[in-house]
């Protein structure tokens, strides 16, 4: 699995995570949510991604996105 498709995956588990979180528990996780969008879009815009990086030092493949 290439690095895009792990990054993509973890931020829409944390995304679908944080939602029902945010129903059963607090509404405050909600501001998780942001932050993971947020940092999806400046990642869009910038090509810095932390998860990205982290993965790279792991050794995993990068795709043509990182």
């Amino acid at each position: 699995m290439s690095i895009e498709r792990i990054v993509l995956a973890v931020a829409g588990s944390f995304v679908l995570l944080s939602v029902l979180l945010a129903h059963y528990v607090s509404p405050y996780w909600l501001w998780f949510t942001a932050f993971v969008g947020l940092n999806l879009l400046q990642s869009a815009f910038t090509g810095f991604c932390p998860l990205a990086v982290i993965l790279k030092k792991l050794g995993k493949e990068a795709g043509p996105a990182f």
